[in-house]
């Protein structure tokens, strides 16, 4: 009986092809809101370079 998982089963889902987790993974958790501002804040300053600084 020790080989037993000690969790509830999971439900299936799509025939039993997914299984989520409600585990929490390891790393940084960034806020979303800063990885939609970033990318955006550095095209916008590309462009800005561009147009003042780089005349053609």
């Amino acid at each position: 009986m020790s080989s037993k998982k000690k969790s509830a089963p999971l439900p299936a889902s799509s025939g039993g092809l997914m299984r989520f987790f409600e585990d929490e993974t390891k790393g940084f958790k960034i806020d979303p809101k800063i990885v939609i501002s970033v990318p955006i804040s550095l095209i916008v300053i590309s462009w800005a370079i561009d147009i003042f600084l780089a005349p053609r």
